[in-house]
């Protein structure tokens, strides 16, 4: 049977990377450090997947610049000190492994930084599976769909053949956005009930029913 799917582009903190605790614990200790007010850290939670900047306005609005640059600083600072001790998902580096062997084509497309993601890739070995990765870097935050657009471009695939894996709202409107075809995960930073509200093929609450369901579906 014909599979469904050419290119799976994956998001990265939250889908692949069992990075949330620590992105979340990163930024609300960071806003205490710089001396803005207390943040919830659902709030904080909330806002994984967009980029830095794009975060910062979120949770605090116009903020004086000297502030928002102060909080970006220790923000990345926080998350630098922990970074390489964050796993991936178990299941997760088999899984991509298998996909790659299998002939699709895969990438990323994330908020993170690229010095971040590269780091991240070069810890736990991935980084020679993906055909090409896009960051907030690069491209406009998402939803947005230019990370979308150029790594279907790069890897000559229609939005039709594309599917999208996130595990935020963001996510999920930038396959809207791209014209692509979307899967949500909740293990990472968004409940199913936000979730719900999204455009999505599948709703996925644990890594292992995702795993399945790419490589008996796809």
């Amino acid at each position: 049977m014909r599979r469904r799917f050419d290119l799976i582009v994956w998001d990265w903190d939250g889908t692949l990377a069992d990075s949330t605790g620590m992105i979340t614990h990163a930024i609300v200790t960071a806003a205490e450090q710089v001396g803005l007010p207390a943040l919830d850290p659902h709030a904080a939670r909330n806002i994984i997947g967009l980029g830095l900047r794009e975060s910062i306005h979120t949770l605090y609005g116009d903020i004086p610049a000297e502030k928002a640059q102060a909080l970006a600083q220790q923000y990345t600072a926080n998350y630098y000190a922990g970074e390489a001790a964050i796993p991936l998902f178990e299941g997760a580096q088999e899984l991509i492994a298998e996909l790659h062997r299998r002939g699709f084509k895969l990438a990323v497309a994330t908020g993170k930084g690229r010095r971040g993601l590269n780091l991240a890739l070069e810890h736990c070995g991935l980084g020679s599976y993906f055909h090409t990765t896009r960051t907030v870097d690069e491209c406009f935050s998402k939803p947005h769909p230019q990370m979308l657009d150029e790594i279907m471009e790069f890897c000559v695939v229609r939005p039709e053949r594309t599917l999208m894996i996130g595990d935020s709202s963001y996510d999920l409107q930038m396959a809207e956005n791209a014209g692509a075809q979307a899967a949500a995960v909740t293990f990472g930073a968004q409940t199913r009930e936000k979730l719900l509200g999204y455009n999505s093929i599948e709703i996925f609450d644990a890594f292992n029913d995702l795993s399945t369901w790419l490589l008996t579906k796809e």
